[in-house]
């Protein structure tokens, strides 16, 4: 009889396939100069995901050298991020879900509820306009450099030693996975809040990695079907990252393993506060230019 991981790992490799389906459908009825892979886009996949791999996070990273590179337009990011990630973030999800022996009910139900949380958070994120994509992005990064932050300097819950959750817990992290998922269609990433998540609820922080990555793993094809579909992204920079991302995967998954990150970690918080200020700096010029635009006759 088929193990519920098995299954699970099964059902990861056909939405994977799928999802290659689809993505190689859209780029092919795409004029070709729109379907050649972004070189800058494949060096920092190579980079954010080797990072990534390690416990530091790739969303984050991933918008500010997008934004401050000028390789991909602010309106666009989000599904730009969603698609170019879905493949990497997969083979993660297969290299981690066997590693660490997290109770396969939690693991499903937890992935469940981020893929209906970034179905519903993607529908939304690809019709905003430009201004309201930027706000959103801007406060999501200051968001997630405030849990980087805290994680740091050990304000946040270090978590317990269950593998299971049950009862309650088990509700609360259900919701709260449904909640990370809609966010990370917004650029929001899944790993440093779900790591919180988990360690609230008393899972061991290893816990995270196979729920996070199985999470985004899931998610994330889901989610950049309806990216697709709009055409809310960059085509170029998707190929790039998705071809640069999946060596860095493997080469910190089955080479590297582990690096002291200290030093790492506090120069992204600074970048992600950073573009945040930008972003917000950028909407509100918007806005503010908006209304003395010539109306059209």
């Amino acid at each position: 009889m088929i193990s519920p991981l098995s299954a699970l790992l099964a059902a990861l490799a056909v939405l994977a396939l799928l999802f290659v389906g689809l993505l190689v459908r859209t780029a092919l009825a795409s004029p070709r100069d729109a379907r050649t892979p972004s070189g800058k886009a494949a060096a920092t996949g190579l980079l954010t995901a080797f990072f990534d791999t390690l416990g530091i996070g790739s969303f984050a990273t991933t918008t500010s050298i997008f934004r401050h590179g000028r390789v991909v337009d602010d309106a666009d990011i989000p599904g730009t991020l969603n698609v170019g990630i879905a493949l990497p973030t997969a083979v993660q999800a297969f290299i981690y879900t066997r590693l660490i022996p997290v109770d396969a009910r939690t693991l499903i139900l937890m992935i469940v509820a981020s893929v209906a949380g970034a179905w519903l958070g993607a529908g939304i994120v690809s019709r905003w306009p430009r201004v309201r994509i930027q706000v959103g992005m801007g406060t999501a990064l200051i968001i997630a450099a405030a849990i980087m932050l805290g994680s740091m300097m050990a304000l946040l819950p270090v978590g317990g030693a269950a593998l299971a959750l049950t009862g309650t817990k088990l509700v609360l992290g259900v919701l709260g996975n449904f909640v990370l998922g809609a966010l990370m269609t917004l650029g929001i990433g899944l790993y440093a809040p779900c790591m919180i998540l988990v360690s609230l609820l008393g899972l061991t922080p290893a816990a995270a990695f196979p729920i996070m990555m199985g999470s985004c793993a899931f998610l994330m094809p889901v989610a950049s079907a309806r990216f697709l579909r709009t055409g809310r992204y960059d085509l170029r920079a998707a190929l790039g990252l998705a071809i640069g991302s999946i060596p860095g995967v493997l080469l910190a998954a089955f080479i590297v393993k582990s690096l002291p990150l200290s030093a790492v970690r506090w120069l992204v918080v600074v970048v992600v506060l950073y573009t945040a200020v930008t972003l917000l700096r950028a909407a509100l010029r918007e806005r503010v230019v908006a209304p003395l635009a010539p109306t059209p006759s």
